[in-house]
This record gives structure tokens, C-alpha cells and sequence, in this order.
């Protein structure tokens, strides 16, 4: 019978690898897996490259990741905002490399990985430091750069249901990078808020099929200073 439903997330995590490259779901406060973070944290690989889309707020959640001084290198398109002091001091020190990618070059980098495409040509970044040290081609008259595809071994994302198959739907913006991301890895794991039966999903609304999903784990949702729940996405 296949059950891919963890009972807690640090069985989720057992099996994560020094040296992994780890793709982190979320786009600014929406799908941020904390909870797989905070495990990952204190599962202990280290040597890691976290793909992102940024490089942390606070001192919480990716920011706490980093500074356990456990990630070596960083690829996201979105490093410095006003509280990503953790990632700033980091990489003044030298402790942490940047691979910045522009947002919409990430994404299709992402995607192409999960797609089997070995590489695409993109105007973003022709003529600038980003194309640096990369093929480059003049197509129909416009300057176009090489990029490659970005693999994983363990994407960490967040959904909002999922039955023990692995099946996943997502709510509203909280799907960002989640589908893409669990195409691109070897291996996702995925919080979830609920699990339902099979049949519970309506295949229409399945977003990331069983295929690419590894382990689900339930979690509960952020309670609020007045004592209710807020529906986090």
C-alpha cells in the first residue's frame, strides 16, 4: 500500500544528505514551508545550496537556516531587503556564496530541470555582469544568454492538502514555486494542513501529482495573538 504520509517531520527530513541541494518553496511571506526549515535545521545536514527565491527575512525560518553557517551556497533572485541582515553579513564575511539569477530566469530554470530541457536561450541579463562566462547568440537581430537547468535533490515545500499518495493542491499564492520545484528534485516533501482519503482530491484541482512528491506531514496552523487561527498561506 503506498503511504507517503510522515508522522512527524523529522522522520520526514531522516533522510536528507550533507552536500544536498535544497529547493525551499515560498514568494515573500506566501508557501514559506517554516516548519520543514525549522526541522531541517535541526536534522543537521550541512554543506548545503538552498535555491530560493530570496535569502531570508529576520532571523527566522531561511534566515535561521543560514545562520547556522550549514549552507554554503545560495542561488535566488531576490538577496538583500531591509531585514535580510543575516544573509548580508554572511556574505560580506565571505561564509556564503550568491548565485543571483533573475526571477523570471529562476523560474524557467526550475521548470526546465523538471521538463528534461538542457538548456534554453533568454534576453534577460544579454549584455550585462549576469551573462558573464555564458554562451550568448544573436537571434533574429535581439542578444539572447544560454542559461541551464537547476536540479535538486530535496525540494521543501508547502501545500494546503494531500492524501497519502502524495497528491498535492495548494491554496492561492501559496503555490508559487511549490510545482515546479517538487519537478525539479529527486526526492519533495511537502507540509500539508490536511490529509484527505483517496478520492477526496478532485483530480481537476490536483496541482503536483503523487509521481513527484516523496513525503507529506501534517502541520497545524499558526495560531494568533486573539487565540483563533490564521489562515496562513
Amino acid at each position: 500500500m503506498i503511504n507517503k504520509i510522515a508522522a512527524s517531520v523529522a522522520e520526514a527530513l531522516a533522510g536528507v544528505k550533507d552536500g544536498s541541494t535544497v529547493m525551499i518553496g515560498g514568494f515573500g511571506t506566501a508557501g514559506i514551508p517554516l516548519e520543514l526549515i525549522d526541522g531541517l535545521i535541526v536534522q543537521g545536514a550541512k554543506d548545503l545550496t538552498v535555491v530560493n527565491n530570496n535569502a531570508g527575512n529576520g532571523d527566522t525560518g531561511l534566515a535561521a537556516l543560514l545562520a547556522t553557517g550549514r549552507v554554503r551556497k545560495i542561488i535566488c533572485s531576490f538577496p538583500r531587503q531591509a531585514d535580510s541582515f543575516v544573509f548580508d553579513g554572511l556574505y560580506r564575511s565571505g561564509k556564503l556564496e550568491l548565485e543571483l539569477v533573475p526571477q523570471g530566469n529562476l523560474s524557467e530554470r526550475i521548470r526546465a530541470a523538471g521538463a528534461g530541457i538542457g538548456g534554453f536561450f533568454t534576453p534577460t541579463g544579454y549584455g550585462t555582469e549576469l551573462a558573464k562566462g555564458k554562451e550568448t547568440r544573436v537571434i533574429d537581430g535581439k542578444g539572447y544568454v544560454l542559461e541551464q537547468p537547476i536540479h535538486g535533490d530535496v525540494a521543501l515545500i508547502k501545500a494546503e492538502c494531500g492524501d497519502r499518495w502524495g497528491n498535492l493542491t495548494y491554496r492561492k499564492t501559496a503555490r508559487n514555486f511549490g510545482p515546479s520545484m517538487a519537478m525539479a528534485c529527486l526526492q519533495t516533501i511537502a507540509s500539508v494542513h490536511e490529509i484527505v482519503e483517496l478520492g477526496g482530491l478532485d483530480p481537476e484541482a490536483v496541482v503536483t501529482p503523487a509521481i513527484y512528491v516523496s513525503k507529506i506531514v501534517k502541520i497545524q496552523r499558526q495560531a494568533t495573538q486573539a487565540g483563533g487561527f490564521k489562515k496562513a498561506a
